[in-house]
């Protein structure tokens, strides 16, 4: 039977080279953060869109809001950019309270999901529009277009307009021209959603390496966990205008504070008990059936407390016979394979709970009985070090 590769696990992200080669980032920040909203709140009616948020984002950091559609991820980006102002709170950027200037004085930029390029100027003409419009000079602007359509590897198209162009190109035009006004700080409102599957993913890893080229901030909205998982240093999870966690992509995912962090990034089992004991870093849980499972505690609840266990489907383990170590370890029987090619993802049973497990399909074969089939038996099994003990 397949059985999963041994993992190994890679060190969190660490922030970006302190300084930029072209000229693009300020060498010589005024505080520790280049964002910082303080205690904001922004009601709309009767409506609280977002509620008493804290956050502090680092200079030349790539930095995520996350979170499902009407969380207040993009409010919090739009007031940052000026386009709304806060009820109540502190907006700074460089140390500066710009909570009621207007967008023009802010030095951060926005690009937004639909690019805004204008269709009946060229490329360079984009690009070169808001310097137009601060009276800069002519042979400055033509050096810094030139510049930016390096950085993005675009000079060749300099003279198209965006309707020859496709979607990752304009995608990239839309980032020459907010870059070439040399923000503090660029805003992204996912910039990435109308783009293609394919398309979307190479865009992200252009996206990341350009950020560390220029040496700026940048603080991306997104719904995608996978994206923000790819591309940050790190990233604030939010839910009903609050935010639940901030961190780096690893303690995002191997150390969700609360199930709702836990159950939006990535895929996860729960396993819904009551704590019965505690001992030390680790508890044990009674789950229906009164069968216990000991995992990390990742609360303070007491014993008795209702709790969940979240273990990844990839931490689970699926075996033919018993193994000698019984913690976390129960026949279960196999309900469905689903065969995804980097890995099999199997459904175990145990009573009237269910697992998602998924096998990393480590060998190459054509042969139907290396893989688990429904109907068989089998024993599921997972470290207390991959299961974690959360509350709501």
């Amino acid at each position: 039977m397949n059985t999963p590769a041994s993992r190994t696990v890679a060190t969190a992200a660490t922030s970006p080279a302190a300084t930029a080669t072209n000229g693009l980032a300020n060498t010589q920040p005024a505080t520790d953060y280049a964002v910082e909203m303080r205690n904001v709140v922004k009601q709309f009616g009767d409506m609280t869109a977002v509620d008493h948020i804290n956050m502090a984002i680092r200079h030349r950091e790539f930095f995520s809001m996350l979170g499902p559609s009407g969380c207040g991820k993009t409010t919090c980006l739009r007031m940052i950019a000026g386009f709304e102002q806060p009820t109540s709170g502190e907006i700074v950027i460089s140390g500066r309270d710009v909570g009621n200037m207007p967008p023009f004085q802010r030095n951060v930029n926005t690009v937004f999901q639909s690019y805004a390029l204008f269709p009946h100027m060229t490329v360079e003409q984009n690009i070169a529009f808001g310097l137009e419009m601060k009276s800069v000079g002519r042979d400055e602007i033509k050096r810094r277009v030139g510049d930016v359509l390096d950085l993005v590897r675009l000079p060749q198209l300099a003279k198209r307009y965006p309707k020859q162009m496709s979607g990752g190109q304009q995608q990239r035009v839309a980032l020459a021209r907010a870059l070439v006004n040399r923000p503090q700080v660029l805003l992204l409102d996912e910039p990435l959603g109308a783009l293609d599957a394919k398309l979307r993913k190479e865009m992200q890893i252009e996206l990341k390496t350009l950020q560390k080229e220029v040496g700026i901030t940048f603080v991306f909205v997104t719904h995608d966990q996978e994206e923000a998982l790819t591309m940050s240093d790190r990233i604030a999870v939010f839910s009903k205008g609050k935010v639940l966690q901030i961190g780096t992509p690893l303690e995002i995912y191997e150390r969700p504070n609360c199930r709702f962090v836990s159950d939006f990034i990535g895929e996860t089992n729960f396993l819904d008990g009551k704590l019965s004991e505690v001992n030390g870093e680790y508890g044990t849980v009674i789950v229906e059936g009164n069968k216990p499972f000991v995992g990390r505690m990742n609360t303070k609840a007491q014993i008795g407390a209702e709790v969940t266990i979240s273990v990844r489907p990839e931490k689970v383990q699926l075996l033919d016979k018993q193994p000698e170590n019984p913690v976390n370890t129960y026949e279960a029987k196999i309900l469905s394979v689903g065969y995804v090619g980097s890995d099999t993802r199997v459904i175990a049973s145990l009573g009237n709970l269910s697992l998602d497990v998924w096998e990393q399909n480590s060998i190459s074969t054509l042969d139907p009985n290396y893989f688990f089939r429904p109907g068989e038996k089998a024993y599921f099994t997972f470290r207390p070090d991959n299961a974690l003990i959360l509350t709501d």
